[in-house]
Parts: C-alpha cells; structure tokens; sequence
C-alpha cells in the first residue's frame, strides 16, 4: 500500500506541485483536492487500459472523427487539460 501512496504522491509532485508556486497550506489543499479528482475522474491509467478509475465500470466512448466536437477545460490555471466529447 505504502508504494500505491507513494506512486500518487509522485504523480501530483511532478503533475501539479512543482509547477505551480504554492502559496500557504488553504492552496496546497485547493491544488491536491483539484488534481485528486483529474487524477481519478479523468486521468488516463494504462492498467485500466487507458480509462480512468472512477469509469472503469462504463462503456467506452466512440472514437470523435470530428475534431469540433471535442471540448477542453483547463485545470490548475490551465497546468493540467482535460478533453470531452460532446454529444
């Protein structure tokens, strides 16, 4: 367990930490709390077979043929983005 910990601490300290100036402890929890739910909510894992944790159990989206038809929202002051496929 302590390498599952240690892995995820890796991942948000070259993801998110380093990158960012942090301020005081209130944004330190701003910037984790943040990057935790991209991390599990959106975040590609390759063991998952490149799907995130929390939609393991959903049906795999088709592949977008047009690029118009994805959106991107900017995480962490534009640091992280994230891509969806818009109906």
């Amino acid at each position: 367990m302590n390498a599952i910990a240690e892995r995820w601490v890796g991942s948000c300290r070259r993801e998110a930490t380093d990158r960012l100036l942090v301020t005081g402890e209130r944004h330190l929890r701003i910037v984790v709390d943040e990057y935790a739910h991209h991390h599990n909510a959106h975040r590609p894992h390759r063991s998952l077979g490149q799907r995130c944790p929390d939609g393991v159990g959903a049906p795999e989206p088709p592949a977008v043929d047009d690029p118009s038809r994805v959106i991107r929202r900017d995480c962490l002051g534009g640091l992280i983005h994230e891509y969806t496929q818009v109906a």
